[in-house]
């Protein structure tokens, strides 16, 4: 089971840690073609949204490889679900149901993330 932690939380953290950073490094102007929902939203909240996304990826992998309070991973997992569900809200008020592959992608893994990250309870 931890093998499957493992992988299952690597490849989040690889994907939030390339997401989030962008989002805190990359200017409005960047951004926006890849991320439509810019235009309504300040760039504070998105640059907040990045540095919970770093945090995050983080969380799911220090906690359980320093063995210090790893039940942050499971916080983390579970933080993602929550910002998956944010996103799927912001895609489906926006008509954008087209959209949503990849969030309910990460919100199944991040979910498997979750039930994995329970080892270390």
């Amino acid at each position: 089971m931890q093998v499957a932690y493992w992988i299952v939380a690597g490849l989040l953290a690889f994907f939030y840690l390339y997401s989030g950073g962008t989002k805190i490094v990359q200017s409005k102007e960047k951004l926006q073609p890849m991320m439509k929902w810019l235009d309504v939203t300040p760039m504070a909240a998105v640059r907040a949204i990045g540095i919970v996304e770093v945090l995050g990826a983080i969380g799911l992998i220090l906690p359980p490889l320093t063995n210090i309070a790893p039940v942050l991973a499971l916080v983390s997992a579970i933080g993602f679900v929550l910002v998956q569900i944010g996103a799927i809200i912001v895609h489906l008020a926006r008509g954008e149901a087209r959209q949503l592959g990849l969030n309910i992608g990460l919100l199944v893994l991040a979910g498997v993330a979750i039930w994995l990250a329970t080892i270390w309870l």
